[in-house]
């Protein structure tokens, strides 16, 4: 399967609800977090079929560090599905 990649920029306090958002959505292979000037804070691989208490402690210092950064951006590397355009 083909990987693309998406970029979201949002402020620290929509972080955490957007982290949870794109593990809700499952097809996302690995999620890094970097502030506006491109220094990464978090990078971490989303493995199809783990759900729960797993993600947790990923979603407790997401959290903490909305709370720390103003503005910051989202990589995103998600599996393209059969049929799905470019």
């Amino acid at each position: 399967m083909a990987v693309k990649k998406e970029t979201f920029t949002i402020n620290g306090e929509q972080l955490l609800n957007k982290v949870k958002e794109l593990i809700k959505e499952g097809n996302i292979r690995k999620v890094t977090i970097s502030d506006k000037n491109g220094k990464e804070f978090m990078s971490f691989p989303l493995t199809v079929g783990v759900v729960g208490t797993v993600f947790l402690p990923v979603l407790a210092a997401v959290g903490a560090m909305a709370a720390l950064i103003t503005e910051c951006t989202i990589s995103v590397e998600r599996e393209e599905q059969p049929g799905e355009q470019q």
